[in-house]
């Protein structure tokens, strides 16, 4: 079985998360991200995948994606910007 690079496929269903840009009021919340949570690239959700946070150092952020996007990111540093805390509703339907 080949995977073509240019569109890796997720065994999550990335397209059931909002795209979330940047400076929307969602990425622009109150509450800090914390080491353990599971969040994903706002502005689109499929580059990155889901990822759990590993290290928060003011606004970057070090997040563990394991591969689970497009782009097979493993770990990578983010501003909290970008990063959209995955909604507990959603959780189910990944």
């Amino acid at each position: 079985m080949s995977t073509s690079s240019s569109q890796r496929s997720s065994s999550y269903r990335l397209e059931v998360l909002p795209e979330v840009p940047a400076f929307h009021r969602d990425a622009l919340r109150k509450g800090r991200l914390e080491k353990g949570q599971l969040v994903y690239y706002g502005p689109k959700p499929s580059y990155y995948g889901i990822g759990e946070v590993k290290r928060v150092n003011g606004s970057d952020i070090a997040v563990d994606f394991r591969g689970t996007g497009h782009f097979d990111v493993h770990e990578e540093i983010i501003e909290q910007r970008y990063l959209i805390r995955i909604p507990n509703e959603k959780m189910a339907e990944l």
